[in-house]
């Protein structure tokens, strides 16, 4: 009913409603779990709306509708997890055509994009996308694709998609935008000129830390469909209990990151003043030097931050070995904190030149701020600051 009814209704609303009272055969408020691998056939050559488990489910397409109307797209796709959202974009791609990627992107996709050029499926460059004239001369290469990740994971830098889209436009480029850290709460990509955006709903959409998963949005109907036709080709597909699960953390996406983020800045600000801590990278920051392009392009600065210590690696070890609010573990978005240490963990694989080059050095830790007690969170950093 709530979706149903042709009501313009805000983001908040559909994020908390969608799918709300529209079971027709029991009247059930919340929307049924729908685990059947297969489905009937009215008769011979007369399938129903949905065949197969691989190629369609209400549960799923719930979800995927749901994120497609908070993200301003025309269709979304949901996969088993994050990498193979990107994956399903990736695999379209022919051996001549090439992927321009943040020099600085999370270890993860960095791994992926490295792997698939190895096997000749594409070239990729990896660039500071931040810097007009190394844009300039990877576009001139003829691209087919330009990766957009920001804020970048775990640096924290921005960069302005509405100026690359039109640049990308221009060329015939297509830009993906991985949202991730910030979800639809807090930024919209479509609106600024991608045409997909990419989630690990293991993160902030669905906010409880127990689904593993993916999505992929398109700016537009044909792009969306051509995206399911590969789904189901590769078999791609998120199962339907991490899609049920999944849009019910989304229910409290827009109340988790109102706090999630307020706590993030309060910690922000608090760790720049420590003499422990060389720098913070924090877009919801002055001093950060993308706060300006943050505050044009989000709603706000999300609940990811990083910061350097000036001990380094030494220093880095009893910091996290010294945390009791805190957990040490990668992945992020959840309602509790947790904290990584990028160099041994997440950008592990992108090995030590790579990340040198990024800006990830050893004395580098990133936090996804959760819903504690802000105080509690405040404590726990000090004391293990102090240890340091």
């Amino acid at each position: 009913m709530n979706h149903e009814g042709g009501r313009s209704c805000g983001p908040q609303t559909v994020a908390a409603t969608f799918g709300v009272a529209t079971d027709r055969a029991f009247g059930a408020v919340s929307p049924p779990i729908y685990l059947s691998s297969t489905y009937t056939f009215e008769g011979y050559n007369e399938p129903r709306s949905y065949e197969y488990g691989r190629s369609g489910n209400p549960t799923r397409e719930m979800l995927a509708e749901a994120l497609s109307k908070l993200e301003g797209g025309a269709g979304a796709v949901i996969t088993s997890s994050g990498m193979a959202a990107i994956d399903l974009l990736l695999g379209r791609l022919r051996p001549n055509d090439a992927v321009i990627a943040p020099h600085d992107c999370y270890g993860g996709t960095h791994r992926l994009l490295k792997a698939r050029s190895a096997l000749g499926q594409f070239s990729v460059s990896f660039i500071d996308q931040a810097d007009d004239m190394a844009l300039c001369e990877a576009f001139a290469g003829g691209p087919s694709l330009i990766f957009i990740e920001t804020p970048s994971n775990p640096l924290m830098r921005v960069v302005d998609i509405v100026k690359i889209a039109l640049m990308a436009k221009a060329a015939g480029i297509c830009v993906a935008v991985d949202n991730t850290f910030l979800s639809p709460a807090v930024q919209r990509p479509i609106a600024l000129g991608a045409d997909y955006v990419l989630h690990s709903t293991t993160k902030f959409l669905n906010g409880h830390s127990d689904v593993i998963g993916g999505a992929v949005v398109a700016a537009n109907i044909e792009k969306a469909r051509e995206l399911r036709n590969w789904a189901t080709t590769v078999g791609a597909c998120g199962s339907p209990f991490d899609a049920w699960l999944t849009m019910r953390g989304l229910r409290t996406l827009y109340a988790r990151m109102e706090r999630q983020q307020k706590t993030a800045a309060l910690l922000a600000e608090w760790l720049q003043d420590h003499p422990a801590v060389k720098i913070v990278h924090y877009p919801g920051l002055a001093s950060h030097p993308d706060h300006k392009l943050a505050s044009k392009q989000q709603t706000g600065f999300g609940a990811m931050l990083s910061f350097e210590l000036a001990g380094g690696s030494d220093a880095a070890r009893i910091f996290v070995e010294s945390l009791r609010v805190f957990t040490l573990a990668e992945s992020l978005g959840g309602v509790e904190s947790l904290v990584a240490h990028p160099a041994t963990m997440t950008h592990a694989d992108m090995g030590e030149r790579a990340r040198g080059i990024a800006g990830i050095n050893d004395g580098l830790i990133r936090i996804s701020v959760g819903l504690e007690n802000e105080q509690d969170l405040l404590t726990d950093l000090a004391a293990s600051l102090k240890a340091c």
